[in-house]
């Protein structure tokens, strides 16, 4: 990978006090901290098209856009108060006065034929090294040599810095809803002609993110404190969720093995209108055909390596949006989380679906989320000093044999430089014992489900990508 040192404009945006992190921020150092094999950022690979006139963009012109635009972001420009959390205070951000958008975005070219599978290789490398903690979470590259004169910037920022909505916030931010730039990255999207097809709360259980909202914890408490009625039915949520995920808890697989920090990466993709199509025949929702799909893949897989699938099911841990509206791009993590059992063990296609969808629709009539956030809002309480070991055992392989993750992404295109977004790939982060993530995201008519793997522990992570493309080729109406 080359990084180029020319001369390019220095930018440290005005203000940045300092803001602390709240307790499910720095859970995610905490994560990388405790096991050498974690890798704690979310990001992805957008692909553009050839500017208007051919060829891609230069590395200045992405630099100069993105470093002006970023003023808009003053998290961007910050670093960590404290390479490392425990004490007795979660570390702040801080203004990083040394900041310069040359450490953070570069340039990369992917080897002939600059095919998808040339791209997936390039993208398993990168996603396998962590953040510099001593800089600002995150890193872009432009990314030349793409089939059919095509270019990407791939991305990758820290779990701590932003969750998986709200990074959909950063990208509008970074983009353009016009080919010439005129549109103003200020002005708000909401409303009827608003690009992105986020679910209301109510039902963005399936949808984004990674593990529950903790930033109001003393508040919560104070809340439940001041009626009874309130707690008792947190009470009665959390005590749910410990019985069902606590006593029962995850089969233990070969996905669940130490792991190192090297990735490999695949992309599948599918059509969404089919993916919908497919959901009003079955009688059910978009994300019940795409677990299902992932359900399949993950059967194939353990097939193939001998193993028999558990009657229970593995387990998912998929997270739900609970941001507001008016939180559209406010950075740090606000989502919880459900854990759906996937029935692996069934071999017809209907009845995998038709026991997600019945399990789904179970979970979102249930109290578990609730549950499972007030787990965490107790658990925000501990002190920095004891945390860890809290933030260690809400990802532990008895809570949950993999993530998923479903974001969905603007209807209209967007522009980068005048050329137009072709595909987004994304990426979900992967925790200690935990060899495979998968993160899906929707941009335009199209779905694209990115699986991140342990290199080392799943060498045969193109069967799970092949087991679930045959899924979806199968679906009524694909």
């Amino acid at each position: 990978m080359e990084r180029r040192q020319d001369r390019a404009a220095q930018t440290v945006p005005e203000g940045g006090g300092e803001d602390r992190l709240s307790a499910l921020d720095a859970t995610f150092l905490e994560l990388e901290q405790a096991d050498e094999g974690a890798t704690m950022h979310i990001g992805g690979i957008m692909v553009f098209d050839p500017l208007p006139g051919g060829g891609t963009p230069t590395l200045e012109a992405i630099r100069s856009t993105i470093a002006g635009r970023l003023a808009r972001l003053p998290r961007y420009s910050q670093r960590l108060s404290s390479e490392r959390t425990g004490g007795l205070s979660w570390p702040s951000w801080r203004a990083d006065r040394r900041f310069d958008v040359r450490n953070h975005i570069w340039h990369a070219a992917v080897p002939a034929p600059g095919g998808e599978a040339e791209l997936c290789e390039w993208a398993g490398e990168f996603f396998s090294h962590r953040l510099d903690r001593t800089r600002p979470l995150w890193e872009m590259v432009l990314v030349e040599g793409l089939a059919d004169g095509r270019w990407a910037i791939a991305s990758k920022t820290h779990h701590a810095l932003v969750d998986g909505v709200g990074s959909v916030g950063v990208v509008q931010l970074l983009l353009d809803l016009d080919r010439d730039g005129s549109h103003d990255p200020d002005e708000p999207l909401d409303g009827p002609d608003a690009p992105w097809e986020v679910a209301p709360p109510a039902e963005s259980g399936l949808l984004a993110g990674a593990l529950g909202t903790v930033a109001r914890a003393t508040g919560s408490t104070l809340h439940a404190a001041l009626h009874p009625r309130a707690a008792l039915e947190r009470s009665l949520a959390l005590a749910e969720v410990l019985a069902a995920n606590e006593i029962s808890g995850s089969p233990p697989t070969t996905l669940n093995v130490p792991i190192g920090a090297t990735r490999s990466f695949r992309v599948v993709r599918v059509s969404l209108a089919d993916v919908k199509a497919a959901g009003r025949e079955l009688g059910g929702s978009v994300n019940d055909v795409l677990l299902s799909a992932c359900t399949a893949g993950l059967r194939e897989l353990m097939l193939s390596r001998g193993e028999r699938p558990p009657l229970t099911g593995l387990r998912a841990m998929v997270p739900m949006n609970v941001r507001d509206a008016g939180e559209h791009l406010a950075l740090g993590n606000r989502v919880s989380s459900l854990f759906v059992e996937l029935p692996v063990a069934a071999e017809a296609a209907v009845e995998r679906f038709e026991a997600v969808a019945r399990r789904t629709r179970r979970l979102k009539a249930s109290r578990a989320a609730l549950g499972a956030e007030t787990m965490l809002d107790v658990a925000a309480l501990a002190p920095p000093v004891l945390h860890s070991l809290i933030a260690r055992s809400l990802y532990a392989t008895r809570l949950f044999n993999l993530t998923i993750t479903n974001v969905p992404g603007p209807r209209v295109p967007l522009y980068c430089q005048g050329a137009t977004l072709h595909a987004v790939y994304p990426l979900v982060p992967l925790a200690a014992e935990h060899a495979v993530g998968i993160a899906i995201f929707s941009y335009m008519d199209e779905v694209a489900i990115g699986i991140s793997a342990d290199r080392d522990s799943c060498p045969d992570v193109d069967v799970l990508a092949a087991g679930i493309r045959e899924e979806l080729a199968g679906v009524p109406g694909a």
